[in-house]
């Protein structure tokens, strides 16, 4: 599913301005998470479950996805913010084209949403928005991005400031009005990349 309706993910967390974290860990193996979103950007096969991982930072789950689509996202229902910060632990494993994890914020639908990603085969961290279907570049920065280690990749907005940070370092400041209002939250990959989500944590700002 590419095209939701905003108001189908409305729920209490999105005004309470408290750090929520999801860990996967009590979520059924082989099946997609309860009450997250998923689908991709251009079509394609996109396959979003939870699987056992003992690397995992957490306690033992992780999300994965280990399908092929231009653009896979996965968003949280009930997770809306205006302003705030989205932030994921992830563990890109495998791709030939691309090994890339990312997070999403002011998520509309599948077609209208920010992004910013990691990719270890590029070993750069970048910045984009989404509009219409169609990815744009705001911004690409090279930074060091291990393959199969995990990183953390955090977005932080207010307004029209966005910073992006990889494992605690900020990489990205830019402002931008691309993508403005309410969106949902969540996380993303490109193309054929096999990557390893766990302890995605959003708080809404002031």
């Amino acid at each position: 599913m590419t095209k939701l309706v905003l108001g189908a993910l409305i729920g209490g967390l999105a005004s309470t301005g408290r750090a929520e974290t999801v860990t996967f860990d009590a979520d059924p193996v082989g099946a997609p998470p309860p009450g997250w979103t998923s689908g991709s950007t251009g079509g394609g096969n996109p396959r979003w479950t939870v699987e056992a991982d003992p690397t995992a930072p957490g306690r033992s789950n992780v999300l994965r996805q280990s399908g092929s689509a231009p653009f896979p996202w996965c968003v949280k229902q009930g997770a809306l913010l205006v302003d705030g910060i989205v932030e994921v632990k992830f563990k890109p494993l495998s791709g030939r084209e691309d090994q890339a994890g990312g997070v999403v914020w002011r998520w509309k639908d599948g077609d209208n949403y920010y992004v910013a990603r990691a990719n270890a085969l590029e070993n750069n961290v970048s910045l984009y928005y989404t509009a219409g279907g169609r990815r744009r570049t705001l911004k690409y920065v090279d930074a060091p991005v291990a393959g199969n280690a995990w990183h953390t990749l955090r977005a932080e907005f207010k307004g029209t400031r966005i910073r992006v940070l990889l494992d605690g370092k900020p990489y990205i400041e830019v402002d931008d009005s691309h993508i403005a209002g309410t969106g949902a939250v969540g996380v993303w990959t490109k193309a054929d990349s096999v990557t390893a989500f766990d302890d995605f944590t959003y708080q809404p700002g002031p």
